[in-house]
């Protein structure tokens, strides 16, 4: 991967960092987020559902990697750099690769979260080559399976479709919704086997090199987009480098009421957040206090019923860049930004 090398420097002060402040000891890196994104967004699953197949342990000796066995020539072969492929400790199937790095009074993964969470926050220079990458591809596979569906169409149908169109371009589908008109209240819809009907709305996470990419978009008949990109924009106005979470949370939680929607509405579905490496990392809420900084990736997902907008979005130093973004999909521009609308069927 091009300027990976470059990037893993960087990763290791931070890590390093990170160790200072628990007295110089071993750090366990366990998670999905943690590990990939250390590794530069190695794979680090084989069942989608499942536990990391490999670990680090970072020491003031250098990286170490715990592998299980039976993944380690792969490993080695596809997705490690060959730096981290020359310190592999092959860990037996039936040991975790967590349980193994842990040995030796290390700090486990889960006692430095917020730190870690902190370090990976600010995406590093082939970070952002790869998730625009995956964004532009991830939108690209919307518009491609939409522009093909109609009414008569079942959730399950576009569903299958859409996944195996990711599936394609190397892209893991984590999550695909898909709710037609009769089932437009629920904010989680997953696919079933009722029609599209006249309108309908499709979600997709897609995860390649580690990095998730989150998108909605909606077919079949318009409706006023503005209110809730009115919404969007006051948690993307909010979300600034050197400001809280907390306080974007707020800003864009306020705005329900001011665009017309029941003040209460943001309680019905949570609202987004920084993305990256988790799909929310972390899901903002009134408590998420993280410090927001620049070229931090977001995906604020404000909602009500038979609306939602959703993107992947990147904050640079000049303002907001959509990763998620298709020049071929319908979209209207709302203070300075072109966002998604509604595509017509057969448009």
């Amino acid at each position: 991967m091009a300027g990976a090398s470059e990037d893993r420097i960087e990763k290791q002060d931070r890590v390093a960092r990170v160790r200072r402040e628990f007295g110089g000891a071993a750090l366990v890196l366990e998670s999905h987020e943690a590990v990939s994104w250390y590794l530069e967004g190695v794979r680090t699953h084989v069942s989608l559902a499942g536990p990391p197949v490999l670990a680090v342990r970072a020491e003031k000796g250098g990286d170490v990697l715990y592998v299980a066995d039976n993944e380690a020539d792969r490993m080695i072969a596809e997705e490690l750099l060959p730096q981290d492929a020359e310190r592999i400790i092959r860990v037996p199937w039936w040991i975790p690769p967590a349980v193994a790095a842990a040995e030796d009074a290390a700090v486990p993964e889960s006692q430095a979260a917020l730190q870690l969470r902190a370090a990976r926050a600010r995406m590093l220079p082939a970070e952002r080559a790869r998730y625009r990458s995956l964004g532009q591809e991830t939108a690209e596979t919307l518009t491609d399976v939409l522009s093909r569906v109609g009414p008569d169409q079942t959730e399950r149908a576009v569903a299958a479709v859409a996944a195996a169109e990711l599936i394609a371009r190397g892209i893991d589908p984590l999550v695909v919704l898909v709710s037609g008109v009769e089932r437009d209240a629920f904010r989680h819809p997953l696919p079933t086997a009722g029609l599209l009907g006249d309108r309908a709305m499709i979600v997709v996470c897609g995860r390649r090199d580690g990095l998730i990419a989150n998108a909605t978009r909606w077919v079949g008949a318009s409706v006023d987009e503005e209110p809730i990109l009115g919404v969007e924009r006051a948690f993307l106005d909010a979300s600034v480098p050197g400001a809280r979470l907390d306080d974007a949370f707020a800003a864009g939680t306020a705005a329900y009421a001011r665009f017309g929607f029941d003040a209460g509405e943001w309680q019905r579905h949570h609202q987004g957040g920084p993305t990256g490496y988790a799909g929310r990392d972390p899901r903002a809420t009134a408590s998420t206090t993280d410090l927001l900084v620049e070229n931090q990736t977001f995906a604020w997902n404000p909602t009500a019923p038979g609306v939602k907008v959703e993107d992947t979005m990147l904050r640079t130093e000049t303002g907001w860049e959509v990763l998620t973004v298709d020049e071929r999909w319908p979209s209207v521009e709302y203070e300075g930004l072109r966002r998604p609308v509604a595509r017509a069927y057969g448009a």
